[in-house]
């Protein structure tokens, strides 16, 4: 009886002890406030109701799919490093990894085969015919150097970090896999200049530097933050003879007002504008643009966007 009792009392004081409340004067003990320590809407609440509003209405049937891959785990592509003889590209196909650039050209040869053609103007008397998916195939055709691997659909295995090879070189480089998508479109040919006026954090950057075509590339990003972090990308996956003045330029302007820096100087231009980074702001309250003290900058991205274009 006597130790069923010192057990009853030992486990009340553990209790007690727990919350340390008990040994705060009442007089000093104050509420937990919700409202100011626990936001009411979180950021990535509000990035999901402003998408269903608005994706909804845009892509119609699609949206459902959509919201459920933006709510997924981010799948990363590898992109290989040309430069690099480290043998995980190797490895990485032994895992069933396969390219994602090769696969959407199959994709589109295939599109080809199904879609009707489509009868363009009439040249010299000759009415020329050509389907949306052959306009599309032209287009994907960058350079035999550049392959992103990805896993399958439906395998989540996340890529390891990237190796270096004897000259320090890394084999991969990962990335979004679509982000791929604006450098293919692009169609820079041998020879190009291009300028890259939002090029941080660097993916599509070092792919163009991977086709070994491009005669010239600059690279830009108001923030120098960025751009230093550009450098180090660069130095990790390109040969010094690649990052030379004649061959490579990194600056830190403002995008918007480049016109009058340089006009009419390059061939091609990539505007990878800043946007919502709808992923980021449905996983992360952190840094997240949906968030109450970035509602300004928020709202100003169209015309940003549009600045960066013009």
């Amino acid at each position: 009886m006597m130790a069923l009792l010192m057990d009853t009392r030992l486990s009340y004081i553990l209790r007690r002890v727990k919350d340390l409340r008990c040994f705060t004067p009442r007089r000093n003990r104050m509420k937990e406030k919700w409202a100011t320590t626990r936001p009411k809407h979180p950021p990535t609440t509000l990035a999901l109701q402003h998408f269903d509003s608005t994706y909804s209405v845009q892509l119609g049937q699609l949206w459902p799919s959509v919201r459920a891959a933006l709510l997924s785990e981010r799948k990363y592509g590898a992109l290989l490093n040309h430069f690099s003889h480290d043998a995980s590209p190797a490895d990485l196909e032994a895992q069933g990894c396969r390219d994602f650039i090769t696969d959407t050209d199959t994709q589109a040869q295939l599109c080809s085969e199904q879609e009707p053609e489509v009868r363009l103007e009439e040249e010299d008397g000759v009415s020329l015919k050509k389907s949306h998916a052959d306009q599309q195939l032209s287009s994907l055709r960058l350079s035999p150097n550049i392959k992103c691997l990805v896993f399958p659909r439906g395998n989540i295995t996340r890529f390891k970090p990237a190796k270096p090879d004897m000259l320090g070189y890394l084999g991969y480089y990962l990335m979004d896999a679509a982000s791929m998508l604006p450098c293919l479109v692009l169609d820079v040919q041998e020879g190009h200049s291009v300028l890259d006026l939002c090029a941080a954090p660097g993916g599509k950057a070092l792919a163009l530097l991977q086709t070994q075509s491009i005669d010239f590339l600059c690279v830009n990003d108001t923030s120098v933050s960025r751009t230093t972090r550009l450098k180090r990308v660069f130095h990790s996956y390109v040969p010094k003879q690649l990052l030379s003045k004649q061959k490579l330029r990194i600056t830190s302007f403002d995008g918007t007002k480049w016109g009058e820096i340089e006009r009419d100087t390059f061939d091609r231009v990539l505007v990878d504008v800043p946007c919502t980074t709808d992923r980021h702001s449905l996983i992360e309250d952190d840094n997240n643009i949906f968030s109450k003290s970035r509602t300004g900058e928020r709202r100003g991205l169209p015309q940003l966007q549009l600045e960066l274009l013009l």
